[in-house]
């Protein structure tokens, strides 16, 4: 950067997609067992160390790679850009923010070639890079796919406890955000932002952070998801699912919660909305509507508000965690203090999420 110019000068990388999540596990075995025998996601190559695993119908080295380490936690969030030009960019976007950043010419991951990682404004592991290597898009393999396949990567959900200050700098980076939770008082809960031309590449969710909420894959149709859940019926699993299945209001996707070994929340995603329209408008939705969560109005399980993953700095550490400060979504919608409604106006309020608890 010149002398001359300021953060504001600087163009952004142009990013095309949430890409991969770089995740450390404790138990590689088991965390194998969860994400390629349960699951059904592809291995790309492993070793001791590490397994790369993608969907059906990527065609880039992966989507998720398991690291094995001390801590279960999120290594990085990783975005492709459109050329190589946009790792310089995006290098010296966050530098001229005061990010710590760290680049490598052969990755930090099998299968991807120069990359920057930076730590950014809210704390969080982001990884941009271009040059990847191609493998088989598995697509048309329908001997390989199970009732449950999942076939895309779709978004990454992120823990801040300053979301209004998220949402800006996300902005600044060249997210659109698509809908959000807010309420009377100007506070907003969450947001849903945007590259590729679907609801969302990643979320804001309010809370104590920087953490990972969770990561989610996409399915073709809600039956995939049904699968799932009698999959993990018939294996005596029925405990890792922590909510759903059922249809989201922001997003309007189906959806299904469940945990892996280590605590991970990954989401099994599918049916949302086409937004790659330049005047795509911005769906708010009152933070006590009971049909934003869920359409049905079933309540929120407390541990989907309050429980999430540790993120690493570039070094490996985990990251200290900052209270949020701004109310809570659970707290002003879920017990005894909060409230709720089906129809606004309508006198009796919370029948479902004041009985939750």
């Amino acid at each position: 950067m010149t002398v001359s110019e300021s953060p504001a000068d600087l163009t952004p990388p142009d990013i095309v997609r949430c890409a991969y999540l770089d995740l450390v596990v404790t138990d590689l075995a088991r965390a194998r067992e969860f994400y390629v025998d349960v699951l059904g996601l592809v291995v790309t190559e492993e070793d001791d160390e590490a397994i790369y695993l993608r969907t059906l119908e990527e065609f880039i080295h992966h989507n998720l790679v398991l690291r094995k380490g001390p801590v279960a936690a999120a290594a990085a969030f990783a975005y492709r850009v459109r050329t190589p030009e946009d790792v310089d960019r995006a290098e010296q976007w966050f530098a001229a923010r005061g990010c710590r950043t760290e680049r490598r010419a052969g990755g930090f991951a099998k299968g991807i070639g120069d990359s920057v990682r930076v730590t950014d404004p809210l704390g969080f592991p982001y990884e941009f890079f271009y040059n990847v290597e191609h493998v088989e898009r598995l697509a048309w393999r329908y001997d390989l796919y199970t009732p449950g396949a999942l076939v895309r990567l779709d978004h990454f959900n992120q823990v801040t406890p300053d979301v209004p200050t998220g949402r800006t700098y996300l902005e600044d980076l060249g997210f659109r955000v698509t809908e959000d939770i807010q309420d009377d008082e100007g506070t907003t809960y969450a947001a849903w932002l945007r590259r590729k031309d679907t609801v969302h590449d990643t979320a804001l969710t309010g809370g104590d952070g920087p953490r990972l909420h969770h990561i989610a894959f996409a399915t073709h149709e809600k039956h995939n998801i049904l699968s799932i859940c009698d999959k993990l019926g018939a294996l005596r699993m029925s405990d890792v699912i922590e909510r759903g299945p059922g249809r989201h209001g922001v997003s309007n996707a189906f959806y299904l919660y469940i945990r892996d070994p280590d605590g991970h929340r990954v989401e099994i995603y599918t049916q949302d909305y086409y937004t790659g329209d330049p005047d795509n408008p911005t769906v708010t939705w009152d933070v006590h509507d009971n049909q934003r969560r869920d359409w049905w109005g079933n309540p929120v399980v407390p541990s989907w508000y309050t429980e999430a993953s540790p993120v690493l700095d570039l070094d490996g550490n985990p990251q200290p965690l900052e209270k949020r400060t701004d109310s809570s979504e659970m707290a002003v919608t879920v017990g005894a203090d909060g409230f709720s409604y089906t129809r606004k106006g309508d006198e009796d309020k919370g029948f479902k999420l004041g009985a939750s608890l």
